[in-house]
């Protein structure tokens, strides 16, 4: 085999982990410190779309509070998708 096609082969699997290996391990970790981070009263998105305040967490499930007519639903943590800021006292209509 000719040393510039091995040296092409290493290239492409360099490149290969560079853009497409590495990136996807980080936004993995990203998401498991996120879901190991979740606390009492922080406001969740699921992956379904689903938007809540959290009322109770264990080791592997979370209980979601959806409305102010509290109804409560119970996910497991990794369907959580995104963690929102709380909101604040809500502005009087106009």
């Amino acid at each position: 085999m000719d040393p510039s096609m091995i040296l092409m082969l290493v290239l492409m699997f360099a490149m290969l982990y560079f853009f497409m290996i590495r990136p996807e391990n980080k936004r993995k970790k990203e998401a498991q410190s996120l879901r190991d981070s979740l606390k009492v009263g922080d406001v969740v998105t699921t992956i379904g779309g689903i938007v809540g305040t959290i009322c109770k967490v264990s080791e592997s499930t979370i209980v979601v509070e959806t409305s102010a007519d509290r109804v409560r639903m119970e996910f497991t943590k990794w369907a959580v998708s995104s963690k929102n800021v709380p909101p604040t006292e809500e502005s009087p209509a106009k």
